[in-house]
This record gives structure tokens, C-alpha cells and sequence, in this order.
């Protein structure tokens, strides 16, 4: 269990760089009072731009990353059959910090950007390539970055749950109680999710969500629409 508390807390440090927050600061603008209010991509690049959200979007993955390859040089010595478990709980934690930094009042991101973070450390191409193009395929047709990110939690789910009952790739190294407790951390991440998009959600059923585009002028665009509408 301590390993398990270990992992979880090193990736929740990692999860408090707060890229959002810090980038905003250093360009004279919080952006938890800004546009939406989310410490996140989303929202930098809809109020800052292009540069703004894809500096975010990088360097909110890669904290998630960075966490996963600290836990594994740190147990991958001492608790081989199990460091893949741990790197998973590190991704979450990363997730968590992202979400809940307790020196921002637990006000952070929605975690989007870290778990396509915990994608890249989970190792496994079928899992990374079927979530990529599921997410940029309804981002660059509909453009509703909910909707996107929601989809890529189930596809994350559903990804790790057949190639685990298959026993492929990495899944197939793990004694079965880690494999269905990796199934619960990811099940429950993906009810996270849902709790943290729940406005967005009541949004997409009544039509009102927000587009998000690459181009500043579209998101001004999109958001003097949705300002229409009430």
C-alpha cells in the first residue's frame, strides 16, 4: 500500500505546476477569472491564442509523463511486477494535482491535457493512436473539446479493459489483481471526468456548448454566438 500512497503523491506534486495559472501571471491575466474560469487548455487557448493553449496542452502532458518515469526509475529496482500499476497511479495523481491545487484552492484544470499525458506513459500505441484520432477527429469536425475529451476517457477504459482481458502488450505482464485494480483507477478517473464536465454536458444536451477553434477570431466569433443565445 505504501507504494501505492508514494506514487499517487509524487504524481499529485507533479500535477500542481499549474502551466494555465503561470503562463496567465506572467502575461498580466489570471485565467481562473478569465473566460471560463478553467485553469486548463480549453480556456488558454480560447482567451490567449494558439501559442498560449498549445504551451499549456505540452507542458500539462508532460508533468503527467515526467511523474509516470519518476515512479518507474524509483521502483522499477525493488517492485518490477508491479511498477506499471504504480505508473498509473503516478498519472493519476498528476490528474488530481492538475485538478485540485491546494494552493489555488482546489481550483485548477479539468485534467484533459494530463491524462493525454497518461496515454503517452501507459506505453501502449493501440491505446495512444485510437485515442488520438478520436479525439482530433471530433475536435476538428464538431469541435467541441468535451465532447472530445469525454469519448477519449471511455476509449481510454474500453482500450485498457480489452487489451487487458487479452493479455497484450503491457497487460499481459501483470498479475490479474493489479491488471483489475488498473481497470478501477481508470474507471474511476473516467467518473472524475464526467463530474468535472457535468455544465458542459448539460450544455451539449440543450445545444448551448461552446465551439472551440485553433483561430482567436472563430473563438471571439463563437463566444459573441453562445452570448446570444442566454
Amino acid at each position: 500500500m505504501i507504494e501505492r500512497i508514494a506514487a499517487l503523491l509524487i504524481g499529485y506534486v507533479f500535477g500542481l505546476i499549474q502551466t494555465g495559472y503561470i503562463y496567465g501571471k506572467l502575461n498580466g491575466i489570471d485565467i481562473r477569472k478569465t473566460g471560463s474560469g478553467n485553469a486548463g487548455t480549453t480556456n488558454m487557448l480560447r482567451t490567449m491564442g494558439p501559442k498560449a493553449g498549445l504551451i499549456t496542452l505540452l507542458v500539462d502532458a508532460f508533468k503527467a509523463v515526467a511523474a509516470m518515469l519518476v515512479v518507474r526509475f524509483i521502483f522499477k529496482g525493488d517492485k518490477p511486477d508491479m511498477v506499471y500499476l504504480l505508473q498509473i497511479y503516478a498519472g493519476a495523481g498528476a490528474i488530481l494535482g492538475h485538478d485540485f491545487p491546494f494552493y489555488l484552492g482546489f481550483k485548477g484544470g479539468k485534467g484533459i491535457a494530463c491524462t493525454a499525458g497518461l496515454i503517452i506513459g501507459m506505453m501502449d500505441p493501440y491505446i495512444f493512436w485510437g485515442n488520438f484520432v478520436l479525439f482530433f477527429g471530433i475536435f476538428f469536425t464538431l469541435h467541441y473539446v468535451s465532447l472530445a475529451s469525454l469519448l477519449i476517457y471511455i476509449g481510454i477504459v474500453a482500450g485498457a479493459i480489452i487489451r487487458g482481458q487479452l493479455r497484450l502488450g503491457h497487460f499481459g505482464t501483470l498479475h490479474p489483481d493489479y491488471l483489475y485494480e488498473i481497470y478501477g483507477i481508470l474507471i474511476a478517473l473516467l467518473i472524475l471526468a464526467f463530474y468535472q464536465h457535468r455544465e458542459n454536458i448539460k450544455r451539449l444536451i440543450q445545444g448551448k456548448e461552446r465551439r472551440t477553434y485553433i483561430s482567436k477570431e472563430k473563438n471571439k466569433a463563437e463566444a459573441e454566438r453562445i452570448a446570444k443565445l442566454g
